[in-house]
This record gives C-alpha cells, structure tokens and sequence, in this order.
C-alpha cells in the first residue's frame, strides 16, 4: 500500500500539470511554495472530486471582439444595453439606464486618458463574456462578475450588462483597453484561463457549484466558434462552415499529457489504504477513459490496428521449400 505522504506528492505533481496552466503556477508560485504538500493535495482533491464525481457546470469566459474606435465601442455599448433599454453597470458601481446616460458614458470613454476617435488603428476596448449553463441564477452570475471585475480588470474602465433572457445567463463586460495608468490590455490565452479561475471562485463564493477545468484536462474536443461566426451563421451570410473540433498536433499532444497525468493519479490513488482513495481512484479511471479525446483516440487506434490486419491477410503466403537434404546437395 502506498502512504498518504507519496500519495500528495504524486497528486501535487500530476494534479498541478491538469489544473495549473503555467503562467498560474507562475504568479502564485510564492503563495503555493509557501503552502505544505499536503495543503496543496487538499486543493487538488477538491479538483478532482468536482471535475470527476461531481462533474460541476463549467465557466466560460470569452473575448468575443473589441471596437476599434468610439464608433465600434458605442455600437456594442448599444447591442449589450438594448439600445439602453437594460441597465447598465460601470467600475464605480453606478447602475445606469438610457439614452443620454449612454452618451455621457461614452464621452467618459473618448476623453478619460487617451482620446480615443471615431476610428482607430488598434483596440481600444475589449467585449468579454462570462456565462454558465442554463438554470444558474443570475443574480449570482451578476455578483460574481462584479467581483470579478474588480479583481482582474481594477484599473481600467468597464461597464457590465446582465442577460437573463436567454437560455444561458450571461454578463457582456466592454473593457476600456487603456488602463488609468496608461498600460494597455492585451489578454493571451494563459490570462483566459486565470480568468476562468478567478470567475469560477466567485461564483463558488455566491454558493454556485462552478469549475474552471481546461478544455485538455476534460478531454474535450470542442471548438467554440467566434461570435461573429455566430451572428453570421444566424443571418445566413456565412460561407464556410467552421471546424466543430479542435486538431492538430498541439492539441493532441496536450490531450495525451492529461490522460497521462489521470493515469499516474489514477494508479497512486488505487494503491492507497484508504478505501475512500481506492474508490475515487475507480472514477478517476473511468473518468478518463470515457473522455471523448480518450474514445476518439482508442477509436483511431482501433481503425488503424484493423488496417494493418487487413494489409497482412492480403499479402500474399511465401512459397516455403524444405531445406534440401545432404544427399541432395551430393547428388
């Protein structure tokens, strides 16, 4: 049996590779070093037990454009506010409605740090969704998205709408790409997945069951289209089809290392004392095989191993002689 000692360890090692990308692991590296082995196993088990026995909503955090000059920024303070028909929340926490408050919001935005024009070169806002599944309450996705804005997004200017209309409640955010202190916004997909975190442990503050696992780490294969390929596809004027699938080597690749990692938590957790780890270490197991990036690559190999079998049956048999006698070979 193998002791609750190795067994943290091996879920500090493989667990942070599934639940820490790297650019997390380096901004909390002080915070975490700091912490015992054996308070970040704990961590680590709560991932596991609501990623694979609990299986709870995933959060999504999108970046669905941004205006390039007032003209763009207006037309989406527009679309999230229903031509200012919804109230409308900035950094300050003002709740606002109307017209005119939406104008006055706008020349905030042209004229606070950098005059932005009706056009622009670059980015100057940011549009950012934050959604959960159908039947959260939205009030909660609300209170979690204030708190999130003022977490990750303090120093800039943002304003915040609730849709509670549709089948998954959301909050639009358009961000003032310019921050008070002139630095620029420009998140990566590293920053994406920290502000699913940050997102997801709101909401958990607000009693919702939420998650922020990686698209890798659940093995998913998904590819979600840009909202402008929504629109489009809504209005008929989408020529060609996207990809439903992310593929690609890379894609693969980090899809291989997470059953990986399943694997070696999946066999630590079986040879524990502990029938509650044993258990858990059946889920895991099951959990991972069941994956669709884990059916599709067993599937694959299946077709490939039955090509082979298919190429061997049709060759041809080798005429096989009887090696000649010594009397043969004197004669």
């Amino acid at each position: 049996m193998t002791t609750g000692r190795s067994i943290d360890g091996v879920l500090v090692q493989w667990g942070e590779r599934l639940f820490y990308p790297a650019n997390h692991r380096a901004k909390t590296a002080q915070s975490r070093t700091a912490a015992s082995v054996r308070q970040r196993a704990i961590a680590i088990r709560a991932r596991i037990q609501a990623t694979v026995v609990r299986r709870a909503p995933q959060v999504m955090v999108k970046v669905t454009g941004g205006g390039r000059g007032m003209a763009a920024i207006v037309a989406h303070l527009r679309y999230i506010s229903r031509a200012a028909r919804l109230p409308f929340e900035d950094d300050r926490g003002a709740v606002r409605e109307g017209k005119q408050a939406l104008r006055d919001l706008a020349e905030q935005w042209r004229y606070g740090g950098s005059f932005i024009g009706d056009t622009s070169p670059r980015r100057e806002a940011f549009n950012i969704m934050l959604s959960m599944p159908s039947g959260t309450d939205p009030l909660s996705i609300q209170r979690a998205a204030r708190e999130f804005a003022e977490t990750e997004l303090a120093d800039h200017r943002y304003v915040m709408v609730l849709h509670d209309h549709q089948a998954n409640p959301h909050v639009h955010l358009s961000v003032r790409a310019e921050s008070r202190f002139g630095k620029r916004l420009n998140p990566r997909k590293a920053d994406l997945q920290r502000w699913r975190e940050t997102f997801a442990e709101k909401l958990r503050g607000w009693g919702v069951d939420a998650e922020a696992t990686r698209q890798a780490t659940r093995g998913q294969l998904r590819n979600y289209e840009s909202l402008w390929r929504v629109k489009a596809t809504e209005q008929g004027r989408l020529n060609t089809p996207g990809n439903p699938s992310k593929s690609g080597p890379r894609s693969e690749r980090s899809r291989q290392q997470a059953i990986i990692a399943w694997a070696h938590i999946a066999h630590s957790l079986a040879g524990s004392e502990d029938a509650e780890d044993r258990a858990l270490a059946h889920r895991v197991d099951r959990y991972a095989r069941s994956t669709p990036f884990a059916v599709e690559y067993t599937r694959r190999l299946d077709k490939r191993q039955e090509r082979t079998q298919q190429i061997i049956d049709r060759k041809p048999a080798r005429d096989v002689r009887p090696a000649p006698r010594d009397m043969d070979i004197q004669r």
